[in-house]
């Protein structure tokens, strides 16, 4: 799968995860599958044709949606951050 890299550190202090994708962009169904909130292309499908998706709090329909750094993807009650791979963690 082009253009992603590996499930970055959880940021449970916003109660959103980040998950890190080695290029600038990343499909949204891609997306879903890296960040484990689904299994399989055909379930992003489903979900996404569902309305069950959003992007920045906006119910998305388009499973080929290029996701950027910064947003924020949620179903089932979970939330990921799109997040660059060369992003620092914060100081804590």
């Amino acid at each position: 799968m082009a253009g992603v890299a590996r499930r970055a550190r959880d940021r449970h202090d916003r109660g959103v995860y980040d998950v890190t994708i080695r290029d600038d962009s990343i499909r949204l169904g891609q997306f879903l599958k890296l960040a484990n909130l689904i299994e399989s292309g055909a379930e992003a499908k489903e979900v996404i044709a569902d309305g069950l998706v959003t992007v920045n709090d906006e119910v998305e329909t388009r499973r080929g949606r290029q996701l950027t750094i910064g947003d924020v993807v949620s179903v089932g009650g979970m939330s990921v951050r799109v997040v660059s791979g060369t992003d620092e963690p914060p100081a804590h």
